[in-house]
């Protein structure tokens, strides 16, 4: 018999093969900003609660309502975000990378 695992593990590999040109520009950035850019389970979950709206009320009776039934849905989802662990770290390796043009000093304090 052959474990299903096997299967699993090649099809990840064929995964990060087939796209490796897309995956090896993150290992290029230092480790604290690796973590940050790991961590997606925020994305993830704004996009469920956007998913969910826009399941549950298919039409809407113009752009102007759809823009506002989304922007609504992401204020109700922000409530329950909390702080970004090791973000100022993360931070402080941008503003050597990038310089204090693109992340002013005033976004590390």
């Amino acid at each position: 018999m052959v474990c299903p695992l096997l299967f699993a593990g090649l099809s990840v590999v064929r995964l990060w093969r087939g796209n490796w040109d897309n995956i090896i520009p993150f290992f290029q950035f230092p480790p604290e900003i690796r973590k940050v850019i790991y961590t997606t389970n925020a994305i993830e979950s704004l996009n469920m609660s956007l998913r969910k709206l826009t399941r549950n009320r298919r039409i809407f009776p113009n752009d102007e309502a759809a823009v506002k039934a989304l922007y609504l849905s992401i204020e109700q989802a922000s409530r329950n975000w909390k702080q970004i662990h090791h973000w100022k770290p993360a931070l402080q390796s941008f503003q050597i990378l990038f310089g204090e043009d693109r992340v002013p000093v005033s976004a590390l304090q």
